[in-house]
């Protein structure tokens, strides 16, 4: 018999060979019925694979992220049977879950597969998805799985690459793949299908190797699922940065300058610079002190901080000085600046913490398929901060970090969101700097400040910078997508590879402690994440024209420059329409732009210096002097910001 510990540490014993599936049979029919997948002693875990030691165990149904793996990693596998059905001689890449999801990236020769032929693939998998085939696990040797898969140079490619022993297989039906899983016990459970999209992918994200063809998908339990989450897919698309931001002319891309680089209109300036201001204002309330620092550095910089060979293959090329010799790269990160900073002069106990904030642009080769608007860019500004503290001052450094955070989430309106906190993986190590026992007491660090806060966070390992372990913030926007913004990490690694020191009240000298925290994490990422959470329709203190007033007629045109005059000495930010056309065009046109109000005026608001009030989804407010309605609105800001 083996002994089965519960997530509520109650024990049960089972016969050895037990599995995860017969365990949830034993509890309930209901349970056996609704789970997915399982998590034994840490590990994904097939329900219908045996147990054969003493172990812990966590059994998922639809909700947690582990069953939606489960089910959608063998939807990409469903997929693949019907593509194989479909397209004899079709070879396979790879095929994984994803957040939303999968894909699968094939090469089908000279026949391409198009979007319309996407309804052909789902028919078919939704006919072998109720042959209820049962998904069947096998391990073999790395040789025998060389002879299976020969006639695909893909797998051939990805086998050879793994290390010798056993490798892992999983069949449904007539459809074999190299998988290391889990995967549901059959193919039953996948009741509603949809693929969604087809796109190139170079194959294992080599712009030198051959493009393959990529294939989204998504699949539910249910088809109610699927059509509400193809509801909230339409609303994406109306809230999809890149159209609202040209819309708003907020930003552009240009071939010219280059893929990837952002050109930030005035609009999109004036809203950008004022969330700068916004967290500028709360820094100075905070104690830090504002740093510039250079574009590019010397390349033994950052061979210094260990970014070199973290993120040297996906930096622009070295940029060389032909007389001095010299070899500088744009800069991929901020911090090894702002130690240079620190270093600088000498530091005393009593001057520390010193806390160094800079919006500082850095640089990413990103592969030209993996750009995405502003979520994804070749260069991004950070709101970038580095706090050097000593030991003592640490978490209370780490947990007046999460206080900002939570100010910038409040007033941006991101009340929904999960904090993960992100440790090293303890199985592989050498992919980290820094000693064992730097990493223990930065991670204690992070999980006691969370604790003293009450932030009930995840713990995930393997998702710690190279450098430290960290604390990150997913927030859930207006239509349930989760995005990574805020991050604070800590870092003992970075101080020591510098050398940078400060006196102690024993007149010996220290290392520092270092944080870093980004709150927005990236001013372009967090201005998409921004525009698709509020549809565009921003904050009232944020948006970059406050007001518009619509004149209605061209006789009017003076007196509606005459209000915009009074309304910008009270610091309202105030557009004029004076086109000519009629009113109602006007007012529906500065709709679309999303102007929260609109003034209209004619014969009757020029003679009683009044304008007429429409609010953004409210309607007609009435009319009202033009003092009035400057100081209602200036009220309205400062309740918001009070608020904070």
């Amino acid at each position: 018999m083996i002994k089965i510990t519960f997530p509520d540490h109650s024990v049960k014993e089972y016969a050895e060979g037990t599995t995860p599936l017969q365990i949830a049979e034993s509890i309930s029919p209901r349970l056996a019925q609704d789970v997915l997948a399982a998590t034994v002693n840490g590990q994904p875990w097939d329900l219908s694979r045996p147990v054969q030691e003493d172990a812990t165990i966590k059994l998922h149904k639809w909700d947690d992220k582990e069953a939606k793996h489960a089910f959608w990693h063998t939807s990409a596998h469903l997929m693949a049977e019907a593509l194989q059905e479909l397209y004899p001689g079709i070879k396979f890449g790879i095929g994984p879950a994803i957040e939303n999801g999968f894909y699968y990236d094939v090469d089908n020769g000279d026949t391409p597969i198009r979007e319309s032929d996407l309804p052909v693939i789902e028919k078919k998998m939704a006919e072998l998805a109720s042959r209820k085939a049962p998904v069947v696990r096998a391990d073999i040797e790395k040789n025998n799985a060389l002879d299976f898969f020969k006639n695909d140079e893909y797998k051939v490619e990805l086998i050879t690459d793994l290390q010798d022993g056993t490798i892992s297989t999983y069949t449904q039906g007539n459809f074999t793949d190299l998988c290391r899983g889990p995967h549901l016990p059959d193919t039953s459970p996948i009741k509603a299908i949809k693929l969604l999209s087809v796109a190139g992918a170079y194959w294992r994200g080599d712009e030198k190797r051959k493009q393959l063809t990529r294939i989204y998908g998504i699949t539910f339990p249910k088809k109610k699922m699927l059509d509400e989450y193809l509801l909230m897919l339409e609303e994406a698309k109306k809230r999809d940065h890149r159209k609202i931001g040209k819309e708003l002319e907020l930003f552009m891309f240009s071939q010219s300058v280059g893929q990837g680089l952002p050109l930030w209109l005035p609009r999109g300036t004036a809203l950008r610079n004022r969330l700068e201001d916004f967290l500028k204002r709360i820094q100075k309330q905070f104690g830090y002190d504002q740093v510039i620092t250079p574009h590019i550095g010397q390349k033994e910089l950052y061979v210094t901080s260990g970014h070199y060979a973290k993120y040297g293959k996906d930096s622009f090329q070295p940029i060389h000085t032909p007389e001095e010799g010299e070899e500088f790269l744009l800069k991929p990160m901020n911090c090894p600046h702002h130690c240079e900073i620190f270093k600088a002069f000498p530091r005393s106990y009593k001057e520390l913490p010193v806390r160094l904030a800079e919006f500082g642009t850095v640089y990413r080769y990103e592969q030209s398929g993996e750009l995405h608007g502003l979520t994804r860019v070749r260069g991004f500004t950070q709101d970038d901060a580095h706090i050097f503290c000593r030991p003592d001052q640490l978490k209370d450094e780490f947990l007046k970090v999460m206080d900002i955070i939570f100010i910038i989430f409040k007033a941006l309106d991101f009340k929904d969101f999960e904090a993960q906190i992100s440790l090293r993986d303890p199985e592989n190590k050498e992919k980290y700097i820094g000693s064992d026992e730097n990493w223990e007491k930065a991670e204690s660090a992070i999980v006691e400040a969370c604790e003293e806060k009450g932030l009930k966070a995840t713990v995930e390992l393997g998702e710690a910078a190279f450098y430290g372990p960290k604390l990150d913030f997913m927030v859930k926007d207006a239509l349930g997508r989760r995005w990574q913004l805020g991050t604070i990490q800590v870092d003992y690694n970075l101080p020591e590879r510098f050398e940078l020191e400060y006196t102690g009240s024993d007149n010996q000298k220290h290392r520092p402690v270092m944080i870093h925290r980004a709150p927005f994490g990236s001013m372009e990422r967090f201005v998409a994440v921004l525009i698709e959470h509020t549809a565009g329709k921003f904050p009232l203190w944020l948006t970059p024209d406050q007001v518009v007033i619509l004149p209605i007629s061209e006789k009017y045109n003076e007196y509606a420059y005459h209000v915009a005059k009074e309304l910008t000495m009270q610091d309202v930010r105030t557009l004029v329409d004076d086109r000519n056309e009629k009113i109602g065009r006007k007012i529906r046109d500065n709709e679309l732009k999303r102007i929260p109000y609109l003034l209209i005026v004619g014969e009757k608001e020029a003679e009683n210096e009044e304008v007429s009030v429409r609010k953004q989804g409210e309607g007609d407010k009435g009319s009202m002097k033009i003092a009035n309605f400057a100081a209602l609105l200036t009220e309205e800001v400062e309740q918001a910001m009070n608020q904070w």
